[in-house]
This record gives C-alpha cells, structure tokens and sequence, in this order.
C-alpha cells in the first residue's frame, strides 16, 4: 500500500507539435553551425581542427620532437574531446597539413598526404604529423596562463579550450569553407605578411575604412597562384563580406620547334585543386575531337612535386592567345570563387566584412594579453612579497635562528614570526625576545623563511637575491603599465606581430589585376558542300563529295541515311515521339569514308531509348520544301520547313495527343501523294495537296476514317518524280501502291 501511495503520477504537457519540431530543428542547426561547420572568428578554427591541434600539444608532439602516428592523434582525439568518428578527424588533419590548399599549414604532415591532383592521402596507420612552429608559436602559446576559458567535453572527464589563443588573424591566413544548416562560409585564403600589415595598420587606427585596410590587404593570396582578374570589384566583396572572385590559371606561351608555339599553364585555379585538373585535361581534349579547334594537336600533365606544369602543344601558326581565349570560355582555367564570409562571433553565425573581422581578431588579442598579464603580474606580487620577505630576513637572520632554536615545534616558529607570539619560545635575551615580538611577516613570507637554505645566507646570494627582487619590480611595473595603459598593450601586440611576421612571412603568389574579358575569335571554316552518311546503327559522320563519289556504290547500300549537306549548316532529326534535335554537322567527325563516325546521342540531344528515328534532313534541304507528317491515330498536316530553322537543340517539331505517335515524316511536294494502311487491311491513297498547310504546334486533321479498334500500321510516301511501281507484300500478296485509285481525306479507303 505504501509504494502504491508513494508513486508519483505521470505529467502530460500538451503542445503543439509544429512547436517541438521547430524548437528541435533550431537546436539541431545551432548545433552543427556552432559545433561543427563555422569557424569561430577569433582564432579560425572549427571544432574539430581546434580539438586536433589541441590534443596534439597535449600529446607533446613539438615541432622539434618526433612526428607521431596519425592514428595515435586521431584516435587520442576522439576518445578525449570529439566524439564524431575517426575519418572527420583524420580529414581534418590531413587539410591542415597540405601546403596547396592552407596559405599558412598549421600540421606539419610526414608522409603521402595527398596531392594537388585529387590523390587522397594514405590511411592514418601510414602517415605520421607533428605541429608546425608557427602553430606552436601563435595558437598555442600561454595555454598555462589563463588566457582563455576551458570548458568539460562531452563526458566531462576532460577539459578542453574553448578557443585557442591564437594571435593572429588565421581566419584570414588560411581562410574557410563549410556548410551548415541553412548558411554555409566561404573564406578565401589571405598573404600572411600582408594580413599582419593590415592587422597592424587596424591597431594604430581603428576609424581606418575598408578602402584604406585594402592598401595593405588588396585581395585573397590562393596558394595556387594564379590571377585576380576583378581588382576593381574586390572593395564591394570586402565592404560587404560576399560576393564573387574572379580567378585565372596563370598560362605562358613558350616556343617549341618547328615555329610552333605551346601553351604551358604553371598555375592553376584554386577552385580547380583535385579532380579539377583532370576535368581539365578531358574539356581540352574534347575541344580538340569535337572540332571547337583544330589549333590543339597534343596535351600533356608534366606536373610534379615541384609544381604544376600542363602543355598544350598547338599546329604551326595557331594563334596562341585566342586559345587561350577560348580555354578561358570553356573549362575551368577561369573559373569563380564565391565569397561569404560567415564566422561565429559571440556564439552566433554573422556575415563580416573585413574590417569586422580585423576588429573581432583585435578584440581578442587585448582580451588574451591583458587575461595573460594578469596571471603574470599576480605570479609577480607573490614573488615580490616572497623576495621582500627573505631580504627582510637576511637583516634579522640572528634574531631568526635563535627563534628557531627556541621552538620547540615548526607551529611555535611561525607563529613567532608572523604575529610576534614569543610565548613559547626560549630566547636568550629579553632585547631578542623584544625584537621577535615585532615581527610581523606574511604567510608566504613565513614559509619561505622556514624553508630556506643556509647557503642563502652567502653574501654573493644575498646580492643575487636583491638583484632578482629589482628585475621583480620592473616586470611588475611593466605589467601594470600594460594592464592599464592600452597603448602600450597595442605597442606589445603590434611588435607579436612584426616578429611573427618576419618569421614565417612570404611572398605573394596570386596576381590582382582588371584582366579584359576573354573573347574567343572562332576561325572562319570555308563553307564547302559534304556528304551526310549514317549507318544502321546510327553512327553519323560526314564525308567529302570527291570521297562519296569514289565509294558511291557502297556508300548507298551500306547507309540508312545519306544527303547532302554544307558543312557550316545544321541536320534536322524527326523522332516518332513529336521531337526535333538539331546537331551542328562541324560537331560531326568529318574524315574518310570507312572512319566509323560517332553515335547520335553522342552530338544531340537524341536519345534512342526515348523515341525513333524516323527522317533526317539538312536545314537548307528543308528551306523552301514542305514536310508531310502522318500520325497512328490517322492524322496528317504539311509543314513549311522554314519552321524547323531553329537554333535550339530540341523542340517539338509537332503536336500529338495522348497515346498517338508519328508514323512518317517525309519532304513532299506538289502532286505527291500518301498510302495509309491500317492494322485491319485498309488501305487508302490520298494526294499531300488534300492536307492543309499548318504550324508545327498544331495536331493536324483527319486522313483516314478509321473503325473502332482501328490504327494505322504504316505510311507509305509516293513521290510523283518515282516512275517505279512501289510493291509490298501483305497477306501473301503483292499490293503495288502506285496504281492504288486516289481517295477522297477523311474516307475508309478500300478493304486489301
């Protein structure tokens, strides 16, 4: 009965549950923005690389130690604060450690880290890493002094900085990419030097505008290279934090034998970094075989450790310039960065501007140092207190050791010496026990009297003693002028700066500069007339008349489709679904006879699994004829061709209800005439002039008559120039089309 009344009843709150889902959502995106995918503006760090770089100073992994195992990090920093799987951690790692996507790596990596070309890096039990100087130097630095907040981890075993103390601007150094819940953060890369003659600039003038910051930081420095081509648009991307970069491989062209020149491009995109490069080296061959120019003859990858070097080999009087022109236009060697630069300040995702960010990283080195010198100056007093104690001590030392052999116990002594309690100590004069009840030490001071070593009492030590308590006094009135003078705390951090900056400084790598647009001069092609040939397997390619002309013979038995066309013109597909593509005939091979052309699919938009071919025709055959089409379902129309000189790709070429499909298109003219043949046997011959002129978006009108359940199987063109008797077989009999009597449209026609 007494657990019966002791149960505490169950509590139901009633919501809403659109409230739970977005309350839990929100919580959710805080989570990965602040936890995981932005990096916090002070130091430019997410999580889980601050957590690594942690651990491995934690490890003891020195710049000037022993590399250790991946592995041994990435498992030793899981365990302890990052609880989100090794292959997070190890990737991480791995991007801190390559040279060509980090302005200013931060892990100094022993192994196969990958490369610029897309290679990944070995597994962790292969490679080894150890924190690079300047890592050690400026983010890690002074952990011991409290300069910055350490909180639990996740099980609260562990404690664990809530940001490193880092005294540079790394969020501009190395720059960031991430993507979060609703917001993602793209950071370009920044010129160290130059972020730190910004930085400084900030310091000595904190009114300075955007404009006047970007005299020393004009634009990102990719590790890539390359150039900036929209010097001019930079200031707005950096006023207002987004916008986009415009960058460019860096291309020589060099001379190469024969009086052939070569293109050679030493410097990529950094946006082309991994399988961009391959990407690359596919678009500019596929230039060459799709005859956008015939300028190319060879590419080749000469890249090595010692930097990118891909040729492009050009036939003798190319213009080099316009190639480059067009591989500008066409592939990545131009490409966009785009920029937005969204970091958490104050717990919170927010879109800076640069100004904004130096000001953040600003903030954050008065509050590290003036949190640093705090420390060192209490360090200092209690120094101090202790110095002034033992001098004092030295004066008296007589005094002393008589109350020392007086005590009995260590409790009397101190007592003595820091209230003057000489009650239970024996002295051998009243004028000694007078002068210990005066005494009046410290606590400290005390303990560090009891403590001391008779060798103190050396004169050179003495001396020494006084010597270090003056050193004592500086420092602290150094400290003090610090804490409390914050032009001389500005003074400390610019000199931090200078000294980083001389140290681990570089030259720019990336250009800046207003670079004209690319306009790529396509080269006229000498319009000439070439044959259209494609096989059974509709494999398409165009041949010369001269070359048509010597394998007539073949060349009409071995074709399903053969015309001629201009070489600078166009060739019209008609599928059975009511679709036109279009192909470009210098998007054709063009070559010799036996070559085996290229599939449809390969050039158009045709797509053979989605629809049958039915006609094929050039643009200029069409101009001035009329195309009769003829659907299952009975209808039929003519269409001007000039409706089908179109530049897109594909468009209806007609309309068709639902479940009908085209049967024929064929390029009629006065006095032909068309046979239809139904499932059911009826057959019905009716001249095209019977059928209305319409546009291509229109059904079409009624052939045939057909009875319930009926369809038309085929139709059959007849052209009036065709002296030949057309014959086909049906039902074991040979029906001849051409002496078929004419119909009226729209009747039965006769039973065969």
């Amino acid at each position: 009965m007494s657990k019966a009344k002791d149960k505490v009843p169950e509590e139901i709150i009633e919501t809403e549950y659109s409230e739970i889902m977005e309350k839990s959502y929100i919580d959710y995106a805080m989570s990965v923005i602040v936890s995981r995918a932005l990096p916090d503006v002070r130091d430019g760090l997410k999580p889980v690389q601050r957590r690594t770089l942690y651990d491995m100073y934690e490890l003891g992994i020195r710049y000037n130690q022993p590399y250790r195992k991946s592995a041994r990090i990435v498992g030793d920093t899981m365990g302890k604060y990052h609880p989100h799987g090794d292959s997070s951690i190890y990737d991480a790692l791995v991007v801190m450690a390559q040279d060509f996507k980090k302005e200013m790596p931060l892990v100094d990596g022993h192994g196969n880290f990958g490369s610029i070309e897309g290679d990944g890096a070995a597994a962790m039990r292969y490679t080894e890493a150890r924190l690079q100087k300047v890592t050690q130097e400026a983010f890690l630095q002074d952990l011991d002094k409290d300069v910055v907040d350490f909180v639990p981890n996740f099980d609260e075993t562990e404690k664990e900085p809530q940001v490193l103390p880092a005294r540079i601007p790394n969020i501009l150094v190395n720059g960031a990419e991430g993507i979060a819940v609703g917001m993602a953060t793209s950071i370009p890369p920044h010129n160290f030097s130059e972020v730190v003659h910004g930085m400084v600039a900030y310091l000595k003038n904190p009114d300075i505008t955007v404009k006047g910051l970007m005299k020393y930081i004009p634009g990102p420095d990719f590790p890539t290279g390359g150039i900036v081509t929209n010097k001019d648009g930079l200031l707005k991307i950096y006023e207002t934090g987004s916008g986009k970069i415009k960058i460019r491989g860096r291309v020589e062209i060099e001379k190469a034998s024969g009086g052939r020149e070569k293109i050679v491009i030493t410097q990529i995109p950094y946006t082309m970094i991994g399988t961009g490069i391959a990407k690359f080296l596919n678009d500019v061959s596929e230039l060459a075989e799709t005859k956008k120019t015939t300028d190319i003859t060879d590419i080749s990858n000469m890249s090595s450790k010692d930097g990118i070097r891909i040729v492009i080999d050009l036939k003798k009087g190319a213009d080099a310039q316009n190639i480059c022109n067009l591989l500008y236009k066409k592939t990545r060697l131009e490409d966009t960065f785009g920029v937005n630069m969204l970091a958490v300040k104050d717990g919170k995702p927010e879109t800076l501007n640069l100004k904004q960010v130096l000001a953040a990283c600003a903030d954050f080195q008065y509050e590290v140092q003036n949190r640093k010198y705090s420390t060192l100056l209490d360090q200092e007093w209690e120094k101090s207190e202790i110095q002034e104690g033992l001098i004092k001590a030295c004066d008296v030392i007589d005094l002393i050791i008589e109350i020392l052999r007086g005590s009995k116990t260590l409790q009397d002594a101190k007592a003595c010496l820091m209230e003057g309690d000489t009650s239970k100590i024996k002295f051998k004069s009243k004028a000694s026990q007078k002068k210990a009840a005066q005494l009046r030490f410290t606590e400290k001071q005390a303990k560090a009297i009891l403590e001391m070593r008779l060798y103190k009492l050396i004169g050179l030590e003495v001396d020494a003693l006084l010597k270090e308590h003056q050193e004592t006094l500086k420092k602290i009135e150094t400290y003090v002028d610090l804490l409390q003078n914050k032009d001389s705390m500005t003074r400390l951090i610019i000199k931090e700066l200078n000294g980083y900056e001389k140290e681990f400084g570089k030259k720019r790598l990336t250009s800046i500069e207003n670079a004209e647009e690319a306009v790529y001069k396509e080269e006229k092609v000498k319009e000439q007339e070439v044959i259209f040939l494609m096989d059974r397997f509709e494999y398409a390619k165009t041949i010369d008349v001269s070359a048509y002309e010597r394998n007539k013979e073949a060349a009409d038995s071995e074709s399903r489709c053969l015309f001629p066309c201009m070489n600078t013109g166009r060739v019209c597909l008609f599928t059975d679904i009511g679709k036109l593509h279009t192909i470009k005939v210098q998007d054709l091979p063009h070559g010799r006879f036996r070559d085996k052309g290229t599939p449809l699919d390969n050039v158009s938009t045709y797509d053979s699994g989605k629809g049958q071919l039915l006609c094929l025709s050039s643009v200029k055959e069409l101009k001035g004829k009329e195309v009769l089409f003829v659907t299952k379902n009975g209808l039929a129309k003519r269409v001007k061709g000039e409706e089908f000189d179109v530049a897109k790709r594909q468009t209806a070429s007609t309309k068709l209800g639902e479940g009908d499909v085209l049967l024929a298109v064929s390029i009629v003219g006065e006095g032909d005439s068309v046979v239809f043949q139904t499932k059911r046997g009826m057959f019905l011959r009716v001249s095209v002039d019977e059928f209305p002129v319409q546009k291509k978006a229109a059904a079409g009108v009624r052939g045939i008559h057909l009875s319930p359940g009926d369809e038309v199987e085929h139709a059959y063109v007849l052209k009036q120039s065709d002296g030949d008797i057309e014959e086909i077989d049906y039902n074991n009999k040979k029906i001849a089309l051409s002496r078929l009597h004419f119909g009226r449209r729209d009747t039965k026609g006769v039973k065969k």
